[in-house]
């Protein structure tokens, strides 16, 4: 079955273990809400888990209900150049930060308006260094459940969704000080593992979508 899912900002392993494995189709119709990955993703740094949050711009009467498809990105921050130079900080050391570097960073040096049609060019851009092909297909109407033929994995956004997964250990930049921290951004898995990344999304359990 074909799994609903919505875009988020280099999304966690959890997501991408679902992308890796399944048929997606992209939820674009519904509300933007905060507290979620939609603006935010976590890393790696010297000193542990750490968030990045994109700026977004608010519309006075309608904040905190506007539709995802409609937020856009408050462009008046220079979050692209901190977002950027934080993570060749975290990363610049790992196996393959510079194998990846040049697709990365046109991210970070282009201008975009639109938080969603950014997260997708993230996700498009993923795909890309994982040689994995980009889903495509995008939701028209919002659901509030979907239908017996789908499955609903758009919970996995939320920065609070404590979703329980089996993830193998792998060596992180600062692992030797921090231990293993689970379930980041997957520019994480990317730089550290590189070509090995795609095997090892294929080979998380994603049992919890039978829940």
């Amino acid at each position: 079955m074909k799994v609903i899912m919505h875009p988020g900002y280099f999304l966690n392993l959890t997501n991408f273990a679902v992308i890796a494995q399944k048929e997606i189709i992209w939820e674009v119709s519904g509300n933007y809400q905060k507290q979620s990955f939609r603006n935010r993703c976590n890393i790696a740094n010297d000193r542990g888990f750490h968030t990045l949050s994109i700026p977004i711009k608010h519309s006075g009467k309608n904040k905190g209900t506007n539709a995802y498809a409609e937020v856009l990105i408050d462009n008046k921050y220079a979050w692209q150049r901190q977002h950027w130079r934080t993570l060749q900080t975290a990363y610049r050391t790992s196996p393959f930060f510079e194998f990846y570097e040049d697709e990365i960073s046109v991210l970070y040096t282009n201008t975009f308006d639109s938080l969603l049609e950014f997260n997708l060019k993230t996700i498009e851009i993923i795909c890309d260094c994982l040689q994995l092909e980009m889903p495509t297909t995008h939701t028209s109407v919002f659901h509030k459940t979907v239908d017996s033929h789908h499955i609903d994995a758009r919970a996995l956004i939320s920065a609070k969704n404590n979703v329980k997964i089996n993830l193998e250990p792998y060596v992180q930049v600062f692992g030797d000080r921090n231990g293993f921290i689970e379930n980041l951004s997957i520019l994480d898995l990317l730089f550290n593992e590189g070509t090995n990344a795609l095997t090892y999304l294929e080979h998380i359990a994603i049992d919890f979508l039978d829940a």
